[in-house]
């Protein structure tokens, strides 16, 4: 298991949570993603937890990659590196156990994508829902192109993709990308409540019917995010990028030029 340093794993009864812990906005990279991965792992042989809540604390979920402060310097060691997140984001969607995603805040490009690796979102109305890709000149990724159309449809993915709106929570739950609306101070435990029901039913239908529920996304998330590596390769080397990601730091509306 790699070493934890920025999530808190604690179980209570059947349930397991998984907290974040890079406050305030909670941004991820590989080394976060892969931490996730390892415990999901671990808890898959933990035969205590039937159910895990994966929280943060914090003002956000998880803000996404931070682009402004951080990447490699060079398109191939992007790609190299953007390639091993994605390797290791494929694994989070291999594990075998119901995932509650207690989204208490923004969860924005990347940190949506790993908000749709749950099987549940429960959420509020202070949430923020981005796939803001668009508007930094980017493709989608961590599965998104496949997660997102799967929870809402073409049309509603198309939407967020296009657009690159944020979404409260209370649209979330509108168009069924959020399971449960609750006041903020309520998300933690309502995800809890919703994963300690679940894990009342007997742990070897659930894993069943689980396995037969999810048949095959870890394997479409794979070739998608194959795909959407691709695009954002040749994307990242755009004018449109740059111009994307300096505005977005600049909180000011980008002057794209298509090329």
């Amino acid at each position: 298991m790699s070493e934890v340093k920025d999530i808190h794993v604690e179980s209570s009864g059947y349930v397991t949570t998984i907290e974040i812990r890079r406050p305030p906005l909670n941004f991820f990279d590989m080394a976060l993603i892969q931490q996730i991965a390892d415990a999901l792992e671990e808890i898959d042989r933990d035969d205590q937890c039937r159910a895990v809540v994966l929280a943060a604390n914090g003002k956000a979920f998880c803000a996404g990659a931070n682009f402004a402060n951080s990447g490699p310097p060079t398109p191939a060691a992007a790609k190299a590196s953007s390639g091993e997140l994605y390797r290791e984001a494929v694994r989070i969607f291999r594990n075998k156990k119901p995932i509650i995603a207690a989204v208490h805040g923004a969860a924005i490009g990347g940190g949506f994508g790993l908000a749709m690796s749950a099987d549940f979102r429960v959420t509020c109305p202070e949430a923020r829902f981005a796939a803001n890709f668009t508007k930094l000149g980017f493709h989608p990724g961590f599965g998104l192109t496949v997660t997102l159309t799967e929870a809402v449809g073409k049309t509603n993915a198309a939407l967020m993709f296009y657009t690159s709106r944020r979404f409260t929570g209370e649209d979330a739950y509108r168009m069924g990308l959020a399971s449960v609306l609750v006041a903020r101070d309520e998300v933690r435990a309502a995800a809890l409540q919703l994963a300690s029901e679940i894990a009342e039913c007997s742990p070897l239908g659930l894993l069943s019917t689980r396995a037969t529920m999810r048949a095959g996304l870890a394997d479409r998330v794979a070739a998608a995010t194959d795909h959407e590596l691709e695009e954002q390769s040749w994307l990242r080397e755009t004018n449109d990028f740059k111009e994307g990601v300096k505005a977005t730091a600049e909180r000011r509306i980008a002057n794209f030029q298509g090329r």
